[in-house]
Protein backbone atom coordinates (compact mmCIF):
# COMPACT_ATOMS: atom_id res chain seq x y z
CA UNK A 1 0.00 0.00 0.00
CA UNK A 2 1.49 3.38 -1.03
CA UNK A 3 -0.94 5.78 -1.84
CA UNK A 4 -4.18 6.38 0.46
CA UNK A 5 -7.01 8.61 -0.30
CA UNK A 6 -8.82 9.96 2.62
CA UNK A 7 -12.80 11.25 1.16
CA UNK A 8 -13.88 13.68 4.22
CA UNK A 9 -10.50 15.10 6.40
CA UNK A 10 -12.78 15.70 9.56
CA UNK A 11 -11.97 14.02 13.29
CA UNK A 12 -11.76 10.75 11.94
CA UNK A 13 -10.46 10.59 8.74
CA UNK A 14 -7.58 13.43 10.18
CA UNK A 15 -7.40 10.86 12.68
CA UNK A 16 -7.26 7.81 10.78
CA UNK A 17 -4.28 9.84 8.76
CA UNK A 18 -1.93 10.73 11.98
CA UNK A 19 -2.72 7.05 13.11
CA UNK A 20 -1.42 5.71 10.01
CA UNK A 21 1.54 7.76 10.22
CA UNK A 22 2.33 6.93 13.53
CA UNK A 23 2.25 3.34 12.67
CA UNK A 24 4.77 3.56 9.98
CA UNK A 25 3.04 4.08 6.91
CA UNK A 26 5.29 5.63 4.85
CA UNK A 27 3.55 6.12 1.11
CA UNK A 28 1.47 9.16 0.55
CA UNK A 29 -1.59 10.41 1.93
CA UNK A 30 -4.37 12.42 0.13
CA UNK A 31 -7.03 14.59 0.69
CA UNK A 32 -10.40 15.20 -0.65
CA UNK A 33 -12.37 17.61 1.44
CA UNK A 34 -13.59 21.34 1.04
CA UNK A 35 -10.90 23.59 0.20
CA UNK A 36 -10.60 25.58 3.61
CA UNK A 37 -10.46 21.76 5.43
CA UNK A 38 -7.26 20.79 2.82
CA UNK A 39 -5.65 24.09 3.86
CA UNK A 40 -5.88 23.51 7.55
CA UNK A 41 -5.47 19.94 7.16
CA UNK A 42 -2.01 20.96 4.95
CA UNK A 43 -0.82 23.48 7.86
CA UNK A 44 -1.35 20.93 10.20
CA UNK A 45 0.91 18.16 8.18
CA UNK A 46 -2.18 15.85 8.45
CA UNK A 47 -2.00 14.78 4.69
CA UNK A 48 0.34 15.09 1.92
CA UNK A 49 -1.42 16.99 -0.65
CA UNK A 50 -5.46 17.63 -1.22
CA UNK A 51 -7.01 17.06 -4.58
CA UNK A 52 -10.21 16.70 -6.02
CA UNK A 53 -12.08 13.44 -6.56
CA UNK A 54 -11.52 12.47 -10.04
CA UNK A 55 -7.72 13.06 -9.17
CA UNK A 56 -7.07 11.31 -6.47
CA UNK A 57 -8.72 7.86 -6.93
CA UNK A 58 -7.03 6.94 -10.10
CA UNK A 59 -3.90 6.93 -7.27
CA UNK A 60 -5.44 5.06 -4.16
CA UNK A 61 -4.66 1.47 -3.27
CA UNK A 62 -6.64 2.58 -0.35
CA UNK A 63 -10.07 4.40 -0.26
CA UNK A 64 -10.77 5.68 3.48
CA UNK A 65 -15.05 7.65 3.09
CA UNK A 66 -15.00 9.12 6.18
CA UNK A 67 -18.48 11.39 5.26
CA UNK A 68 -21.89 11.19 6.94
CA UNK A 69 -23.20 8.27 5.72
CA UNK A 70 -25.87 9.49 2.92
CA UNK A 71 -22.91 11.22 1.65
CA UNK A 72 -20.79 7.63 1.06
CA UNK A 73 -24.11 6.22 -0.45
CA UNK A 74 -23.76 9.23 -2.92
CA UNK A 75 -20.12 8.35 -3.48
CA UNK A 76 -20.63 4.44 -4.16
CA UNK A 77 -22.35 5.48 -6.97
CA UNK A 78 -19.79 7.80 -8.35
CA UNK A 79 -16.37 6.44 -7.76
CA UNK A 80 -16.21 2.89 -9.66
CA UNK A 81 -14.94 4.38 -12.92
CA UNK A 82 -12.39 5.97 -10.96
CA UNK A 83 -10.76 3.55 -9.23
CA UNK A 84 -7.71 1.55 -9.80
CA UNK A 85 -8.13 -2.30 -10.39
CA UNK A 86 -7.90 -4.05 -7.00
CA UNK A 87 -7.91 -1.55 -4.70
CA UNK A 88 -9.81 -1.42 -1.44
CA UNK A 89 -12.79 0.92 -0.37
CA UNK A 90 -13.50 1.14 2.93
CA UNK A 91 -15.57 3.81 4.91
CA UNK A 92 -16.41 4.88 8.76
CA UNK A 93 -20.16 4.71 7.91
CA UNK A 94 -21.80 4.75 11.84
CA UNK A 95 -24.16 2.01 10.08
CA UNK A 96 -23.18 -0.81 7.64
CA UNK A 97 -26.09 -2.68 5.66
CA UNK A 98 -27.49 -0.10 3.60
CA UNK A 99 -23.79 1.00 2.91
CA UNK A 100 -22.30 -2.61 2.06
CA UNK A 101 -25.65 -3.38 0.36
CA UNK A 102 -24.99 -0.15 -1.84
CA UNK A 103 -21.14 -1.00 -2.37
CA UNK A 104 -22.18 -4.52 -3.63
CA UNK A 105 -24.28 -3.01 -6.38
CA UNK A 106 -21.81 0.11 -7.46
CA UNK A 107 -18.35 -1.23 -6.60
CA UNK A 108 -16.53 -3.61 -9.44
CA UNK A 109 -13.03 -2.56 -10.47
CA UNK A 110 -12.05 -2.80 -6.47
CA UNK A 111 -12.88 -4.44 -3.44
CA UNK A 112 -15.27 -2.95 -0.43
CA UNK A 113 -14.71 -3.83 2.85
CA UNK A 114 -17.22 -2.04 5.02
CA UNK A 115 -15.76 -0.52 8.26
CA UNK A 116 -16.90 1.53 11.74
CA UNK A 117 -14.05 2.86 13.74
CA UNK A 118 -15.70 2.61 17.37
CA UNK A 119 -14.28 6.17 18.43
CA UNK A 120 -14.79 9.40 18.50
CA UNK A 121 -15.24 13.49 20.73
CA UNK A 122 -17.55 15.44 20.85
CA UNK A 123 -15.38 17.86 19.33
CA UNK A 124 -15.27 17.70 15.21
CA UNK A 125 -13.02 19.11 12.55
CA UNK A 126 -9.66 18.37 11.51
CA UNK A 127 -8.61 20.31 14.07
CA UNK A 128 -9.12 17.80 16.53
CA UNK A 129 -7.82 14.98 14.56
CA UNK A 130 -5.91 12.58 17.20
CA UNK A 131 -3.09 10.25 16.32
CA UNK A 132 -4.43 8.20 19.34
CA UNK A 133 -8.04 8.00 18.96
CA UNK A 134 -8.32 4.74 18.12
CA UNK A 135 -6.15 3.05 20.80
CA UNK A 136 -7.78 0.67 22.06
CA UNK A 137 -11.18 0.58 20.43
CA UNK A 138 -12.77 -1.26 18.35
CA UNK A 139 -12.81 -1.07 14.62
CA UNK A 140 -15.59 -3.36 13.42
CA UNK A 141 -15.26 -4.70 9.74
CA UNK A 142 -18.40 -5.94 7.68
CA UNK A 143 -17.65 -8.43 4.82
CA UNK A 144 -20.52 -9.13 2.71
CA UNK A 145 -19.44 -12.89 2.54
CA UNK A 146 -16.75 -13.88 5.43
CA UNK A 147 -14.61 -14.83 2.19
CA UNK A 148 -13.92 -11.26 1.63
CA UNK A 149 -11.80 -10.83 4.92
CA UNK A 150 -9.62 -13.30 2.80
CA UNK A 151 -8.10 -11.16 0.12
CA UNK A 152 -4.58 -10.07 0.11
CA UNK A 153 -5.81 -6.65 0.37
CA UNK A 154 -8.80 -6.86 3.42
CA UNK A 155 -5.93 -8.41 5.69
CA UNK A 156 -3.36 -5.79 4.76
CA UNK A 157 -5.66 -3.05 5.47
CA UNK A 158 -6.76 -5.08 8.98
CA UNK A 159 -3.18 -5.94 9.87
CA UNK A 160 -2.66 -2.01 10.14
CA UNK A 161 -6.16 -1.51 11.86
CA UNK A 162 -4.10 -3.55 14.44
CA UNK A 163 -1.24 -0.95 13.89
CA UNK A 164 -3.37 2.08 14.88
CA UNK A 165 -3.78 0.33 18.32
CA UNK A 166 -7.58 -0.50 17.26
CA UNK A 167 -8.85 -4.12 18.23
CA UNK A 168 -10.19 -5.18 14.72
CA UNK A 169 -13.94 -7.16 15.32
CA UNK A 170 -15.02 -9.09 11.86
CA UNK A 171 -19.18 -8.94 11.76
CA UNK A 172 -22.11 -9.39 9.79
CA UNK A 173 -23.46 -6.02 8.49
CA UNK A 174 -26.84 -6.81 9.63
CA UNK A 175 -25.70 -7.66 12.70
CA UNK A 176 -23.31 -5.10 13.29
CA UNK A 177 -26.56 -2.62 12.91
CA UNK A 178 -28.13 -4.48 15.84
CA UNK A 179 -25.44 -4.33 17.77
CA UNK A 180 -25.28 -1.07 17.25
CA UNK A 181 -28.33 0.20 17.81
CA UNK A 182 -28.03 -1.48 21.67
CA UNK A 183 -24.66 0.22 22.57
CA UNK A 184 -24.44 3.13 20.54
CA UNK A 185 -27.91 4.68 19.38
CA UNK A 186 -29.61 3.84 22.51
CA UNK A 187 -26.89 5.42 24.85
CA UNK A 188 -27.32 8.64 22.17
CA UNK A 189 -31.25 9.21 22.24
CA UNK A 190 -31.51 8.15 26.08
CA UNK A 191 -28.75 10.94 26.85
CA UNK A 192 -30.88 13.33 24.13
CA UNK A 193 -33.80 12.48 25.76
CA UNK A 194 -32.65 13.22 29.49
CA UNK A 195 -31.17 16.72 28.38
CA UNK A 196 -34.52 17.70 26.66
CA UNK A 197 -36.42 16.81 29.44
CA UNK A 198 -34.30 18.80 32.21
CA UNK A 199 -34.16 21.87 29.23
CA UNK A 200 -38.00 22.05 30.26
CA UNK A 201 -37.73 21.59 33.86
CA UNK A 202 -34.26 22.28 35.34
CA UNK A 203 -33.49 26.36 35.48
CA UNK A 204 -30.10 27.21 35.01
CA UNK A 205 -27.86 28.62 36.41
CA UNK A 206 -30.15 28.88 39.54
CA UNK A 207 -30.57 25.11 40.00
CA UNK A 208 -27.23 24.07 39.11
CA UNK A 209 -26.05 23.60 42.24
CA UNK A 210 -28.12 21.15 42.96
CA UNK A 211 -26.72 18.95 39.88
CA UNK A 212 -23.53 16.68 40.29
CA UNK A 213 -21.37 14.52 38.20
CA UNK A 214 -23.93 12.20 37.60
CA UNK A 215 -25.62 14.37 35.39
CA UNK A 216 -22.46 15.95 33.29
CA UNK A 217 -21.96 12.42 32.76
CA UNK A 218 -25.32 11.37 31.73
CA UNK A 219 -25.64 14.44 29.30
CA UNK A 220 -22.32 13.96 27.42
CA UNK A 221 -23.20 12.66 24.56
CA UNK A 222 -26.31 15.35 24.53
CA UNK A 223 -23.45 17.25 22.56
CA UNK A 224 -23.31 15.52 20.11
CA UNK A 225 -24.61 17.47 16.62
CA UNK A 226 -27.94 16.30 14.71
CA UNK A 227 -25.92 16.84 11.43
CA UNK A 228 -23.83 13.39 12.40
CA UNK A 229 -26.90 11.24 13.94
CA UNK A 230 -29.91 12.03 11.32
CA UNK A 231 -28.29 9.60 8.93
CA UNK A 232 -27.98 7.41 11.62
CA UNK A 233 -31.33 7.17 12.67
CA UNK A 234 -32.34 7.26 9.07
CA UNK A 235 -30.30 3.75 8.36
CA UNK A 236 -30.96 1.93 11.26
CA UNK A 237 -34.80 2.95 11.64
CA UNK A 238 -35.81 -0.29 12.86
CA UNK A 239 -33.59 -1.67 15.41
CA UNK A 240 -33.22 1.76 16.86
CA UNK A 241 -37.21 1.46 17.05
CA UNK A 242 -37.08 -2.05 18.56
CA UNK A 243 -33.91 -0.91 21.24
CA UNK A 244 -36.38 2.09 22.45
CA UNK A 245 -38.93 0.06 22.77
CA UNK A 246 -37.30 -2.03 25.10
CA UNK A 247 -35.72 0.86 26.79
CA UNK A 248 -39.47 2.36 27.57
CA UNK A 249 -40.89 -0.64 28.23
CA UNK A 250 -38.35 -0.88 31.10
CA UNK A 251 -38.59 3.01 32.41
CA UNK A 252 -42.48 2.50 32.72
CA UNK A 253 -42.00 -0.63 34.50
CA UNK A 254 -39.80 0.92 37.00
CA UNK A 255 -42.56 3.93 37.24
CA UNK A 256 -44.72 1.44 38.81
CA UNK A 257 -42.46 0.09 40.84
CA UNK A 258 -40.34 2.73 42.62
CA UNK A 259 -41.55 1.70 45.97
CA UNK A 260 -41.16 -1.34 45.63
CA UNK A 261 -38.39 -3.92 46.71
CA UNK A 262 -38.38 -5.22 42.58
CA UNK A 263 -36.48 -2.27 42.03
CA UNK A 264 -33.51 -3.84 44.21
CA UNK A 265 -33.20 -6.73 41.79
CA UNK A 266 -33.35 -4.79 38.68
CA UNK A 267 -30.06 -2.27 40.48
CA UNK A 268 -28.53 -5.40 41.23
CA UNK A 269 -28.91 -6.88 37.57
CA UNK A 270 -28.01 -3.60 36.23
CA UNK A 271 -24.44 -2.98 37.95
CA UNK A 272 -23.76 -6.53 37.09
CA UNK A 273 -23.95 -5.91 34.09
CA UNK A 274 -22.13 -2.45 34.26
CA UNK A 275 -19.59 -4.32 35.90
CA UNK A 276 -19.12 -6.74 33.53
CA UNK A 277 -18.57 -4.40 30.81
CA UNK A 278 -16.02 -2.54 32.75
CA UNK A 279 -13.71 -5.69 32.91
CA UNK A 280 -14.45 -6.40 29.51
CA UNK A 281 -12.55 -3.34 28.99
CA UNK A 282 -9.61 -3.80 30.92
Amino acid sequence: MQTVVIAGVGLIGGSFALALRKAGFDGTIIGVSSPKTIEAALSLGIIDEGLALAEALPRADLVFLSQPIARILELLGEIDPLLKAGALVTDAGSTKAAIVSAAAQQIRRAQFLGGHPMAGKETRGVAAADADLFVGRSWVLTPRRPEEMESEAAQSFRQWVARTGALPVVMDPAAHDRVVALTSHLPQLASTALASVLAGTLRLPSEAGAAGPALLDSTRLALSSFDIWRDILATNTVNISQALAAYIETLQKYRSDLDSLAMKSEFERAAEFAAALRRDRT
